[in-house]
């Protein structure tokens, strides 16, 4: 009788003990490499997150979320070009991408499978042509620069560390947002929706509602992330709303470990912290990240996390 209660506490320990190590890994992560670098990790650490939160617990590939980081790094860049404080180019990118996500969504989450993922890729694309054309608002080829980056509360954000430990605060909360979600009654209802949505639907619940939600939700933490992206460099390039953005996401994920949430940090560390050594190296990064990836498939099914986490399960 006290079996279960003795393994879930064994369980909470440890959970407890792998936050605190992430924790303190984040706290000295720009004392490692460079503050910059560190920024990116954190930024495409959340954004990767976001895409899990649709993908690992909705069950919906998207082929196109650069559209959402893109859509609100331009929006930042722009209030931060026109006097405005940080925390509201934040909140603004974060919005703007919302908003963008509502039609999107509306359209796409009634398809299933490939259809769902070719019709955000298409909206993708178009706000790529779209950021390309409206060179009087986004720049055009030559992108925003030098954007400046207002104090805060006696921060200095011309200072790397200032920004990034600025940054891991915003980080740390919309990982928290989607931490949330996810233990919350709709996150468990987002899973029973994946698993069998003809059952789902069967004991009352809507599955486009649940999914639509679930969308969003993703959406606005992939804004945050992107603003997240700007705030860190200063400048913005077509390089935010391009597709290769929305398939270097996918790529931390399934690296990371797609349903656990937190892996996907993990799998953006990866590819970032390898990009920047082969880079150093001048070694071709295509072919050796192109490696690791087939390689993590072949051996770490689940990811990278997520198959620490089988093995951990299977040993209690």
């Amino acid at each position: 009788m006290t079996a279960l209660p003795v393994t879930r506490d064994r369980a909470r320990r440890g959970a407890a003990l792998v936050v605190a190590a992430a924790a303190l890994i984040l706290l000295i992560l720009p004392h490692v490499v460079y503050p910059v670098l560190a920024l990116d990790i954190l930024a495409f650490g959340l954004f990767a997150v976001a895409f899990d939160l649709m993908f690992g617990f909705a069950g919906l590939l998207s082929f196109g979320h650069a559209a959402f980081w893109g859509t609100s790094a331009y929006t930042t860049a722009w209030l931060l070009g026109h006097g405005q404080s940080v925390p509201v180019a934040l909140l603004g990118g974060t919005l703007t991408a919302l908003v963008v996500a509502v039609p999107v969504g509306f359209l796409s989450v009634r398809s299933i499978g490939i259809y769902f993922s070719m019709i955000t890729l298409a909206f993708a694309q178009m706000l790529s042509f779209l950021a390309l054309q409206w060179t009087d608002v986004t720049g055009g080829e030559n992108g925003l620069q030098g954007l400046a980056r207002p104090g805060l509360l006696g921060l200095d954000f011309t200072n790397s560390m200032h920004r990034y430990y600025f940054a891991l605060v915003v980080f740390a909360l919309g990982c928290c947002a989607a931490y949330r979600v996810v233990r919350s009654p709709f996150g468990k209802t987002l899973v029973a929706v994946r698993d069998n949505e003809t059952r789902a639907r069967s004991v009352g619940y809507s599955p486009t509602r649940f999914k639509l939600t679930a969308f969003l939700i993703s959406a606005a933490l992939s804004g945050l992330a992107g603003s997240l992206f700007v705030f860190g460099h200063g400048v913005v390039s077509l390089e935010v709303v391009n597709w290769r953005t929305s398939g270097e996401v996918v790529m931390m994920t399934l690296l990371g470990g797609t349903g656990t949430l937190f892996g996907p940090v993990a799998g953006a560390a990866i590819v970032l912290l390898l990009r920047d050594v082969l880079t150093t190296a001048s070694l071709p990064v295509g072919v050796v990240t192109g490696l690791v990836f087939v390689l993590a498939v072949l051996f770490f099914r689940r990811g990278v996390v997520g198959t620490l986490q089988g093995f951990l399960k299977a040993r209690r």
